[in-house]
C-alpha cells in the first residue's frame, strides 16, 4: 500500500477557475521515438473568480517533460516557475498573456492509453477524463472551454492521414520535407474533447444533407484490412443524424464529421468534437464476423457518440461530478433512438435487464454512489453504470412526469440557454421545470441519493364499493456515507386486469382510464381507484417507469395471467422472470441444504403457450423464455452461493427442456432462415428464438439436437448462428465442443474481434484444469496483455466460469488478483474495472467471502494506482 493515501476531491469544494483560455494553439511534431508538443495558450484572469492573485497552476502528467516555458515573449528561467506534483506553477502573471509551453512525450511507451499514444501503427488520443494533461500542461478541467487550432507535422509517407477537431484549413510542406496539416474548431470546448489521429489509414466517404440543406461530409477511417466493415456504421450514423433532427431539432454544425477505429482503447468510444474515436469492437461489422447483438451495439454507440455533439459538446458539464449531465441524457437519447429503429419493448427489456443485474448490484456494493457523486479519488472510477444507466433512468422519469411534448420544450430550452457553456445537472432540471411548469424540487434527490429505492405495494379490493386501494411504501437502504434517505419522487405506471386478462377501466382522482400514472413522493401513500367492476390483478410499474425494486405478493396464477395477457409487453416479460425467480429460489434453497433438487415447474405450461402461439413477436418470446441469469440471481440473494445458483438454473432448464422437447425442436426448425443475412429487427428476432430453442433442445441430450448444433456451426452463413452453436456446445459440454473451438479459432485467427469471442468462450468453459487452461490462454498467440479488448474478453470470460472462479480453494480469486496487480502497473483503468467481481465479497457465502477478502487485502498491500486503491479501499471499508 502507498505510504500516503490518495486524497479525495469533493463537489462542495468546487470553485470557478482563476484563469480562462480563450484560444489554444497546438503544434505536434510526431516522431517514432519522441513527440514534441508546443502549446500557445491565450489566457486571462477569470472575472468571476474571487481569487484575483492566485498563481497559475497547470495540470501535467508524470510522463510529460517540460523543455521550455514562456510568457508572451519572455522565456521563464527555472526560478520563475515550479514543477510540483506534476503541476506547473507560475506565481507572477499579468491579467492577459500568452503562455507558450514546449513539452516532450513518448507516445509509443504510453501503456495507460491516456493522452497521446500508439495503437498499432497509428497515433491517437484519449483525453476524457484527464488525459490531456499527459500531452502538455493545461487547465485540464471541463469548465475551461477554448477554441482550438491544431497543427500536426509528420512524415507524409508514414502518416498520410492527419486528423484533429473541426475543419482542415491548411496543408503545407515543411523545409524538412514533412507535411504540416492545420485544423481549426470554431466551437469552444474543454481539453477532454480534443482529439488527434495520424496514420496510414483507409477512408469510407459519404455525405449527409441536413434539414437546412447543408451538405456534411462523412468519413470513417480504419486500417486497410478493416475498411470493408464500416458500411453498417456509416448507415447508422446517417440514421442518427436524421433522428436527432426530427426528434430533438438538433442539426450538425461542422462541415465534416469523422470517425476513426482504433484497436487499443480503454473505452467503447469517445465523442471528441467532429472526430469521434472508436474502439474497433464498437464500429466494425460484417455478417461473417459480427453477431446480431454486436450489430445493435454498433448502431447504439455510433448514435450515442453522435448525439453527444449537442448533449455533451455544445453543452458540457461544469465539473466531473456532473458527468451524468451528458452521459445519462445521452444514454436516454440513444436508448430511445434504438427503440424507434427496432422493437421498443424488446429494447426496454434488454436495458432494464442489464440495469437490474449490474447497476442494482453496484448500488448495493461498496462503490455505491449517487448519480452525482459527492466525492471521488480517481474520476475514471466513476464512469459507472450508476452515472450512465441510472442517469438515463432519471431522464426517462422526467420524460414520464412531463410528457413527450413538455420534455421536448425543456430540451429545446436547455440547449438554447446553455449553448457553449459548461453547466450542472441542476441547470438541466431547471430548464425542464421552466418549460413545463412542473416542480421537480423533490425529484432532484435522485441525483444526490445513492441506492435503489424499494417500493412495497399492497392491494385491497372492496366489492361492495367497487373500489380498489393500492398502498405504496418506499424505503432506500443505507449506502456508504448515506445512512438515512429521504423519500424520492417516483413515477409508477399502473394498469388493472380482470381475471380473464382484459384491461379494466378505473377512475383515479376523477380521471377514468385503463392506465394511470401514480406519483409516489411520501414514505407511504394510498391511491384509491373507483368504478372497478371486478377484483383486479394489478400491472405495476409498467415499462419499468422508475429504477426501483418493487415487491407485491403476486400468486403464481396472477403471474401466469400477466405473462399471457398483459398489454404492457415489459410487464409480460417481468411476470415470466418473477415466476422463474420464485421457482429458482426454491431450488437454490434445496441445493444449499444439500438436498436432491425437486420441483414441478409452473413455467412449463406458460412457456408452452408462448412456443405454440405464432402471433407473438419471436424476440419477445425469446426474452421471456430466457431464465434469469446467474448474475441477476446473485444480485437478488442476501447471501450468494454461486454453485447452488448454477445447479438450480441447470436443473430448471433441463426440466423445462425435457417437458417441451418436441416444441423446442419444432420452434428451432420453424425459425430457421434461408437466404442472405440481414441485421434487421425481423430476422434478428427469428435468430434469437431459434438459437434459444436450440439451447433448450440440447439439454434433452437428444442425438438429433447434438447433430443440429454441429450442422449449424458448420453451415452457418453468419457469425450470429455460428457463434451461437459454438456457445451452446461449449456450455452444454457437447462431445464435439473441443473440436468446434479449435476449428473456430483456425477459421478466424486473422480476425482479432472474432478471436476475442473465442478467448471469452474458452475462458468461460468449465473444466477440471480451468486455471491451467487460463494460464495457457494468457500465453497464447491470440492474447496480448497490452490490448484492453483481449484483457476484458479473457478475464471477463473467466469471471463467468462459476466452478473455476468460485473454486472452494480460492484459486480463482487468487488468479484474478494476480492479473490485477500486473495490469495496475501498466493500465490502471483496466485494472480497476477488473476488481468488480472481488468487491462482492461481503455478500458471498462465508467460506468464499473469507477467500475473496484475503485477495483484496493482498492487493491492498501493494503499491497501487489511485484507480485501484480507491476501489479496493472502499471494498474493504
Amino acid at each position: 500500500m502507498k505510504e500516503s493515501q490518495p486524497a479525495a476531491i469533493y463537489l462542495k469544494d468546487y470553485k470557478v477557475p482563476p484563469f480562462l483560455i480563450d484560444k489554444t494553439e497546438l503544434t505536434f511534431e510526431l516522431d517514432e521515438s519522441t513527440t514534441v508538443v508546443t502549446s500557445k495558450l491565450h489566457m486571462r484572469r477569470n472575472p468571476t473568480s474571487t481569487e484575483n492573485t492566485a498563481p497559475l497552476v497547470l495540470d501535467g502528467g508524470e510522463d510529460v517533460k517540460l523543455i521550455a516555458v514562456a510568457m508572451d515573449d519572455y522565456v521563464l528561467p527555472e526560478g520563475e516557475y515550479q514543477l510540483v506534483d506534476n503541476q506547473l506553477v507560475i506565481t507572477a502573471t499579468a491579467d492577459n498573456f500568452i503562455l507558450t509551453c514546449e513539452t516532450l512525450i513518448e507516445p509509443q511507451n504510453n501503456t495507460k492509453l491516456e493522452g497521446l499514444y500508439r495503437s498499432s501503427s497509428m497515433f491517437c488520443t484519449q483525453c476524457e477524463a484527464e488525459g490531456f494533461r499527459h500531452i502538455t500542461y493545461y487547465l485540464d478541467r471541463p469548465d475551461v472551454m477554448s477554441v482550438f487550432t491544431t497543427t500536426i507535422i509528420a512524415d507524409n509517407e508514414q502518416y498520410p492521414v492527419m486528423l484533429s477537431n473541426g475543419n482542415e484549413i491548411e496543408r503545407t510542406q515543411t523545409e524538412e520535407g514533412k507535411t504540416a496539416v492545420v485544423w481549426h474548431d470554431p466551437f469552444p470546448k474543454p481539453a477532454y474533447l480534443f482529439a488527434l489521429v495520424a496514420g496510414n489509414l483507409e477512408v469510407k466517404n459519404d455525405t449527409f444533407v441536413t434539414q437546412s440543406q447543408r451538405e456534411v461530409k462523412l468519413q470513417i477511417f480504419t486500417e486497410a484490412h478493416n475498411i470493408d466493415k464500416v458500411d453498417y456504421a456509416m448507415e447508422a450514423l446517417k440514421r442518427s443524424m436524421r433522428w436527432d433532427e426530427e426528434v430533438y431539432g438538433r442539426e450538425y454544425d461542422l462541415d465534416i464529421f469523422m470517425i476513426v477505429a482504433v484497436d487499443d482503447f480503454n473505452m467503447g468510444a469517445m465523442e471528441n468534437k467532429g472526430l469521434n474515436i472508436f474502439n474497433s469492437s464498437c464500429l466494425l461489422a460484417s455478417p461473417e464476423t459480427t453477431t446480431d447483438d454486436s450489430y445493435l451495439r454498433v448502431e447504439a454507440i455510433v448514435a450515442h457518440e453522435y448525439f453527444h455533439n449537442w448533449s455533451g459538446n455544445r453543452v458540457t458539464c461544469r465539473d466531473w461530478f456532473q458527468l451524468s449531465l451528458k452521459e445519462g441524457f445521452t444514454v436516454f437519447r440513444d436508448q430511445t433512438f434504438s427503440a424507434d429503429m427496432h422493437s421498443a419493448t424488446v429494447k426496454r427489456v434488454e436495458d432494464v435487464s442489464f440495469l437490474k443485474t449490474a447497476q442494482f448490484a453496484e448500488d448495493a456494493g461498496p462503490m455505491a454512489h449517487p448519480v452525482r457523486p459527492a466525492s471521488f479519488i480517481e474520476i475514471s472510477n466513476f464512469y459507472t453504470l450508476t452515472v450512465y444507466e441510472k442517469g438515463a433512468e432519471i431522464v426517462r422519469m422526467i420524460h414520464t412526469l412531463l410528457g413527450a411534448e413538455n420534455f421536448r420544450k425543456g430540451s429545446d430550452l436547455y440547449f438554447e440557454r446553455h449553448d457553449g457553456q459548461a453547466v450542472t445537472c441542476d441547470d438541466f432540471v431547471a430548464a425542464m421545470e421552466a418549460a413545463s411548469g412542473v416542480d421537480l424540487t423533490q425529484f432532484k434527490r435522485w441525483y444526490s441519493q445513492a441506492g435503489t429505492p424499494q417500493v412495497r405495494v399492497i392491494g385491497e379490493y372492496d366489492e361492495s364499493q367497487q373500489s380498489y386501494t393500492l398502498r405504496l411504501h418506499q424505503d432506500t437502504p443505507a449506502t456508504p456515507g448515506q445512512p438515512t434517505k429521504l423519500p424520492s419522487h417516483i413515477p409508477v405506471r399502473v394498469g388493472l386486469l380482470d381475471q380473464a386478462g382484459n384491461p379494466l377501466s378505473a377512475s383515479l382522482d376523477g380521471q377514468s382510464a385503463n392506465e394511470h400514472l401514480l406519483e409516489l413522493s411520501q414514505a407511504e401513500q394510498v391511491f384509491e381507484f373507483t368504478q372497478v367492476s371486478s377484483k383486479p390483478v394489478p400491472s405495476l410499474l409498467r415499462g419499468f417507469s422508475a429504477p426501483v425494486k418493487l415487491s407485491y405478493e403476486y400468486s403464481s396464477t396472477d403471474l401466469l395471467l400477466l405473462l399471457s395477457a398483459d398489454q404492457d409487453g415489459f410487464n409480460r416479460w417481468s411476470a415470466g422472470q418473477q415466476l422463474a425467480v420464485n421457482e429458482l429460489s426454491q431450488l437454490i434453497e434445496q441445493a444449499v441444504a444439500g438436498q436432491t433438487l425437486s420441483l414441478e415447474s409452473q413455467l412449463i405450461n406458460g412457456f408452452n403457450s408462448l412456443l405454440v402461439d405464432d402471433s407473438l413477436d419471436p424476440a419477445m418470446v425469446a426474452l421471456i423464455l430466457n431464465l434469469p441469469s446467474q448474475a441477476y440471481l446473485s444480485e437478488l440473494a442476501s447471501e450468494i452461493h454461486p454453485n447452488a445458483i448454477k445447479q438450480a438454473r441447470q436443473y430448471l432448464k433441463a426440466q423445462i427442456a425435457n417437458a417441451l422437447e418436441s416444441e423446442f425442436a419444432q420452434t428451432y426448425q420453424a425459425h430457421r432462415l434461408d437466404g442472405e443475412y440481414r441485421p434487421d429487427a425481423q430476422d434478428i428476432a427469428h435468430r434469437s428464438l431459434k438459437n434459444l430453442a436450440l439451447s433448450y433442445w440440447l439439454e434433452t441430450d437428444s442425438a438429433e439436437a447434438k447433430l443440429a448444433v454441429v450442422e449449424q456451426f458448420e453451415s452457418a452463413n453468419n457469425m450470429t448462428d455460428q457463434f451461437a452453436a459454438l456457445s451452446i456446445a461449449v456450455h452444454a459440454d457437447h462431445p464435439q465442443a473441443t473440436q468446434m473451438l479449435d476449428a473456430f479459432y483456425q477459421q478466424w485467427q486473422d480476425e482479432p474481434l472474432v478471436v476475442n469471442k473465442w478467448l471469452m468462450l474458452s475462458a468461460g468453459r468449465e473444466q477440471e484444469n480451468a486455471i491451467d487452461n487460463m494460464k495457457s490462454l494468457m500465453e497464447h498467440e491470440a492474447f496480448d496483455l497490452k490490448n484492453p479488448n483481449k484483457v476484458r474478453s479473457l478475464l471477463g470470460g473467466f469471471g463467468q466460469n462459476i466452478s473455476a472462479f468460485h473454486h472452494v480453494d480460492g484459486s480463482g480469486y487468487r488468479f484474478l488478483a494476480d492479473q490485477i496487480l500486473v495490469l495496475d502497473k501498466r493500465n490502471p483503468q483496466i485494472a480497476s474495472r477488473l476488481c468488480t467481481p472481488l468487491t462482492r465479497w461481503k455478500k458471498m457465502t462465508p467460506s468464499l467471502s473469507t477467500l475473496m477478502k484475503a485477495e483484496l487485502e493482498r492487493i491492498m498491500a501493494d503499491q497501487l494506482s489511485k484507480d485501484v486503491y480507491e476501489v479496493i479501499s472502499k471494498s474493504l471499508a
